[in-house]
């Protein structure tokens, strides 16, 4: 019978709440796999997909590797725990040429035969079988893997397919991650979700100075970043007025600074309503002028629970990378003006002193901005 052995990652590495984390994975794995059908078991410190349909097989393998807390896959051949079956399932995943070795792993130590006479057995048939191949077993170019259980059944399996690792979603109680247009903040948003975290995301629309092309583009974007958090619900803030009245009125260099103030006023509040504990960001420290070090500042300022910038060491290369792997990059670089690149000044303040922010910001009426904006919400659940 084919099955797919899922292996967890970290999750080994916990004590007594280790069942809370199992529990959480398990039921994020049902979640991906809720338009399939098939039977799920759990085999020690590993989980067996069974009797599915062949034709869906790819479909959730692709599935379950962007499950954070899934460490690895492998497709296998479950036979009985009989030497014959499972040297015919052995050449079933043997190459046709090159060099190869069998691993053997007995953890049913009533099987009567020691691991190395497996590999040894189960090699000397796969060679009999493959005049072409050769035993190497330091540096083969293939391996076979065997995998005897308690059970009375024993896995047979060729390749494994690397996963996502991390913590499984759920685990690390719950963010709202300011999603922009832009390459860094679904990076974030990725970042965050691995460490186990529940997602919320807000997005600041600033109609009709921006599209609703750019807000199309964001909402891709978070359905994009909903293959690996599982849930994902969109909160768009009307920010027209807010940015009206901070070019109206605040100097043309404190435009950005006092704009990020708002938009983390605004975050938190919405965090603090949905009972999220934290506040993502995408910034990477240097990157640009809203994120330096005297920048942040301002923006932590107005903050009163934590704020996460998982980006905050990278470089643009790094950002870029992940990007791509996670699928977002085309999505990220198409040219849709966001919030950040409208009214932008020529020559935006970089260490903007607390005092001179809030002296600047004191011509605003900013409760009631911020109240105005709250009231402004169209919430788009993915």
């Amino acid at each position: 019978m084919k099955v797919i052995i899922i292996r967890y990652s970290e999750i080994h590495l916990k004590g007594n709440n280790r069942e809370f984390f199992e529990s959480a994975l398990v039921s994020n794995i049902k979640s991906v796999l809720k338009n399939f059908r098939y039977d799920f078991s759990r085999s020690n410190a590993r989980y067996v997909v069974r009797n599915f349909e062949e034709s869906d097989l790819d479909d959730i393998v692709e599935a379950v590797k962007n499950v954070f807390g899934v460490h690895s896959l492998s497709i296998a051949e479950e036979v009985n725990s009989d030497l014959q079956q499972i040297s015919a399932a052995a050449l079933s995943f043997a190459p046709a040429s090159g060099t190869f070795k069998v691993v053997t792993n007995r953890a049913d130590k009533r099987f009567p035969m020691p691991s190395m006479k497996v590999s040894a057995e189960i090699g000397g048939d796969i060679l009999e079988a493959n005049p072409n191949l050769k035993v190497d077993l330091f540096e083969p170019e293939h391996t076979v893997y065997i995998d005897i259980r308690e059970n009375g059944k024993t896995f047979v399996y060729g390749e494994t397919v690397k996963a996502v690792n991390g913590m499984p979603v759920g685990t690390g109680g719950k963010g709202v991650v300011m999603l922009s247009g832009g390459i860094d903040s679904p990076v974030a948003a990725y970042m965050m979700a691995k460490r186990g975290m529940t997602l919320r995301a807000v997005h600041f629309h600033s109609f009709p100075y921006t599209s609703m092309q750019a807000r199309q583009k964001v909402l891709d974007l978070a359905k994009i970043i909903k293959k690996y958090t599982l849930h994902m619900t969109v909160d768009v803030v009307g920010f027209t007025e807010i940015q009206t009245a901070i070019h109206e009125k605040c100097p043309e260099e404190y435009m950005i600074t006092i704009m990020r103030r708002f938009m983390m006023r605004i975050s938190e509040r919405i965090a603090k309503l949905h009972g999220a504990g934290a506040v993502i960001t995408g910034e990477s420290l240097g990157q640009v002028a809203s994120q330096t070090l005297e920048s942040i500042t301002s923006t932590n300022s107005v903050a009163t629970i934590p704020v996460f910038r998982p980006l905050i060491g990278f470089d643009k290369d790094e950002i870029i990378e992940i990007s791509q792997r996670i699928g977002a990059f085309e999505t990220s670089i198409l040219p849709y003006e966001d919030c950040c690149t409208i009214f932008l000044p020529k020559r935006p303040v970089t260490k903007p002193r607390l005092e001179h922010v809030l002296k600047v910001e004191s011509v605003l009426d900013v409760d009631k901005l911020v109240e105005n904006a709250l009231s402004d919400i169209d919430t788009v659940v993915i």
